[in-house]
């Protein structure tokens, strides 16, 4: 089998995109998100999406199409090279293989090679968009797949980096430590306090990316 990673990426803040903004009109999850391949007479490109336990949502440009169960398929038309989200992955070159919604985030699927293709990614939708962030990685080899965690070091202000690396070199997370918190903030050259308070933002920004699922 060749190796390969899926990603998935939250987009917080996806610009003027209708699939995020339904899900937070709606107060509901937005999944089941399909599109035409080959736009309409007019040349826009045709939509649908599903929303659970529907109240009914109100959006200029969308309409109910149908309904099963306690779910409703929604549809609407856009134009195209809008440079949504989902067209500049596509862009990079990487089909976008699944799509939803909640509360106004998006979260998008892809296939990449390898975390090179990755960053690259992120860093074209950091262009564009705010809240970017890997949600999920993970890594298909040889039959196996490996829950990865992407950490973005770009997140640490370089004093936070400065700290952990520190602390790291000199042993302070080490049991028994090899230094305690006044070394480690006596070498880099600040108080303690601030050792402390830099070491648990950092930590906290580190947890995040691991623990977030």
């Amino acid at each position: 089998m060749t190796a390969g990673l899926r990603v998935e990426i939250a987009v917080g803040a996806p610009g003027d995109c209708t699939v995020a903004d339904a899900s937070a009109r709606a107060s509901a999850p937005v999944s089941s998100v399909s599109r035409a391949s080959i736009p309409d007479a007019t040349g826009r490109i045709a939509e649908e999406f599903a929303i659970e336990e529907d109240g009914g949502l109100e959006r200029p440009g969308v309409a109910a199409v149908a309904a099963y169960g306690d779910r409703t398929i929604y549809r609407f038309r856009r134009s195209r090279d809008e440079g949504c989200v989902c067209e500049r992955i596509e862009a990079v070159g990487y089909p976008v293989s699944a799509v939803h919604a909640r509360d106004g985030t998006l979260y998008v699927s892809f296939h990449a090679p390898d975390v090179d293709a990755v960053r690259t990614i992120v860093g074209t939708l950091r262009e564009g968009f705010s809240g970017v962030r890997i949600r999920k990685l993970t890594q298909f080899d040889g039959g196996s797949d490996r829950d990865l965690v992407f950490v973005d070091r770009g997140r640490l202000t370089d004093r936070q980096r400065e700290v952990l690396r520190t602390a790291y070199d000199m042993g302070y997370f080490e049991h028994p430590k090899g230094a305690n918190a006044g070394e480690v903030a006596a070498a880099i050259g600040i108080s303690p306090s601030t050792f402390a308070e830099h070491l648990a933002t950092a930590q906290r920004k580190v947890m995040d990316a691991v623990l977030t699922p």
